[in-house]
């Protein structure tokens, strides 16, 4: 039996060395079977769903292709949510932008060694702690009880607080349920996906380029206006397919620090969930694919994939 076995793994062997193509097909063939069927065919459900309707009157669906479900996107309300998921992300975005790139920047010029471990850990010990815990130990810290609060208080700058939860549309009773607490927790989640990218496009930025710059006579700013940032554009771009991306249909965040007023992200699991609107929620699910679709070919063209 053994010999059997033996030879019959001699003749794939050499069928495969043979034949290096065959082997590759199998090797590649579990995952391919697995992407179309269960990422792709679950894609296909969703648009196939939101080309459907649902009846006012009994509450089923009917499975007549109809572009209906697509209109009540245009409402004032459903168009509200999508404006206002599009600028929260592109806020955030531009926030981590800000944020990361001084961050990137001494991480890939000045570190080394045992400063260079310290930041890649730094940078990424958030991500290995819960989701949910972070988001909700945020809740507490922008809490009006919580330690915010308690060291503004402290340090008679509870103005400024209040002066910001006076602020219309952005404002609210307390930072944890305000649109200003959902951006600083949506800065905090999202601020690793940021700096990595940007560091390594800063890497790849060749010293004697800012060396010949100066040179030439450029001061620090004209230098990196010229030299660094147009270097590392593909890097920031690249940060931003995640944060705008992942901001744009999370609903965690929102759902916990926020306020009443729907994001995407919460309306789809509203929708499918709670009001049993699977056409509309599918309609919606359509919209951050659309964006995405639009944002990763501009991305693309800047060169932004070499960078991830």
């Amino acid at each position: 039996m053994q010999a059997n076995q033996d030879g019959l793994l001699t003749r794939a062997s050499d069928v495969f060395f043979k034949r290096p193509g065959l082997l590759t097909v199998l090797l590649l063939l579990p995952p391919i079977v697995w992407i179309i069927v269960v990422y792709i065919g679950s894609l296909f459900a969703l648009l196939l769903q939101s080309f459907y309707a649902l009846d006012d009157f009994s509450g089923l669906i009917i499975r007549e292709f109809t572009l209906v479900t697509y209109g009540h996107l245009l409402d004032v309300a459903n168009r509200e949510i999508i404006i206002r998921t599009v600028i929260m992300a592109s806020a955030v975005t531009l926030a981590c932008a800000v944020i990361a790139f001084p961050i990137a920047y001494y991480a890939a010029r000045y570190a080394q060694g045992t400063i260079k471990a310290l930041f890649y850990l730094a940078v990424m010990m958030p991500l290995w702690s819960s989701y949910l815990v972070k988001v909700y130990a945020w809740k507490l810290i922008l809490a009006r009880e919580g330690i915010l609060s308690w060291v503004a208080a402290k340090l008679g700058l509870t103005w400024i607080i209040d002066a910001l939860l006076s602020l219309p549309s952005i404002g609210g009773p307390s930072l944890s349920i305000s649109y200003i607490g959902t951006f600083l927790v949506f800065v905090y989640i999202w601020l690793p996906y940021m700096i990595l990218p940007v560091q390594a496009a800063l890497e790849r930025v060749p010293k004697n380029l800012i060396e010949a710059s100066a040179d030439l006579g450029a001061n620090p700013g004209q230098s990196f206006r010229t030299v660094i940032f147009p270097l590392a554009l593909p890097g920031v771009i690249a940060g931003s397919i995640f944060t705008f991306s992942l901001t744009l249909g999370d609903y965690i965040v929102p759902q916990i620090v926020g306020n009443s007023r729907l994001m995407i992200g919460q309306a789809v699991y509203t929708l499918q969930g709670t009001a049993g609107d699977i056409p509309l929620a599918a309609a919606f699910s359509v919209v951050p694919m659309i964006i995405m679709g639009i944002y990763l070919a501009i991305a693309k063209r800047m060169g932004a994939f070499d960078a991830l």
